[in-house]
């Protein structure tokens, strides 16, 4: 039994001392590793890094077998081949680099004033974005809104027409009615306001979107991948109500359905306003609904 213990104590005296520090380091690397793979997950640098996975284990596998020629080989065009991948895939790292400055890693703990409107997305606001919603779908009125969650829209926002009004159901509808000088583009709604309209969405590039779907799903896919936004898609041709989260579609029954998806939102947001210390000015305080 001593012999035992004696050994498990030399054992034990080879691990490192870990200190806070390294523990805080520790953390911060699972931290950042986890984004940075949440984010490639949905971008179509997955597809990349995938690949680069297969080239990596064939390059082991070229060096443990002393496969010379080919190891050589995969070492000539390794420097290249990361420059071609940087050029390809420079729209998804420009997005990534700009998310860097736009989001916030303390989600909830502190909120840096950005100039955003801060009011909250109320149970009235959905009840108005759900029967605005389904008042088009009745008439198939086509509608492409855009939902702001944690990251932000202002880079979109910019391609349109500032509104800045309280979203209600008249108001989405008159937007997007024929013939009105707002309909054609997106909505983007920021907490219980409707920022801006007629604004331009990323398309998106993935081929698995169904042929049969037009620009504006394809649209709200585009925006889905490059934001945690929630986009609401009304068909013109057959007044079907679709959303799009996380660069992908999901089809919407009916009223209730829409109410339970946007509650998401309203509890995020919920969860998050506990814990904040500092809180951004709102920008539209005081200010006349136009």
């Amino acid at each position: 039994m001593t012999d035992f213990l004696d050994g498990m104590y030399s054992w034990v005296s080879f691990l490192p001392r870990i200190s806070k520090t390294n523990l805080v380091e520790i953390i911060i690397i699972a931290v950042l590793l986890y984004e940075l793979l949440t984010w490639i997950m949905n971008t179509r640098a997955w597809t990349l890094l995938k690949g680069i996975i297969v080239i990596l284990l064939f390059y082991l596998f070229a060096y443990v077998f002393r496969l010379d020629n080919i190891f050589w080989i995969l070492n000539k065009i390794a420097t290249p081949a990361v420059t071609m991948a940087i050029v390809i895939f420079q729209p998804e790292l420009r997005k990534a680099l700009e998310q860097l400055g736009s989001k916030n890693p303390f989600t909830g703990i502190l909120t840096f004033d950005d100039g955003r409107d801060t009011s909250g997305f109320t149970d009235k606001t959905i009840n108005e974005v759900v029967k605005a919603t389904f008042e088009m779908a009745k008439v198939k009125t086509g509608a492409l809104m855009v939902i702001e969650r944690g990251d932000s829209l202002k880079e979109i926002e910019r391609t349109g027409i500032e509104v800045g009004g309280v979203v209600s159901s008249q108001l989405i509808i008159n937007i997007f009615e024929h013939n009105t000088p707002l309909h054609d583009g997106a909505v983007v709604i920021r907490g219980n306001r409707v920022a801006a309209a007629t604004c331009y969405l990323p398309l998106s590039d993935n081929m698995s979107i169904s042929k049969d779907l037009g620009t504006r799903h394809r649209a709200a896919v585009g925006v889905s991948e490059v934001s945690d936004s929630i986009t609401i898609v009304v068909s013109e041709e057959t007044g079907r109500v679709t959303v799009a989260l996380e660069g992908g579609l999901r089809k919407i029954t009916d009223a209730d359905m829409l109410r339970s998806v946007l509650a998401g939102v309203k509890q995020a947001e919920e969860e998050g306003s506990r814990f904040r210390i500092l809180k951004g000015r709102r920008k539209n305080e005081g200010k006349a609904v136009k």
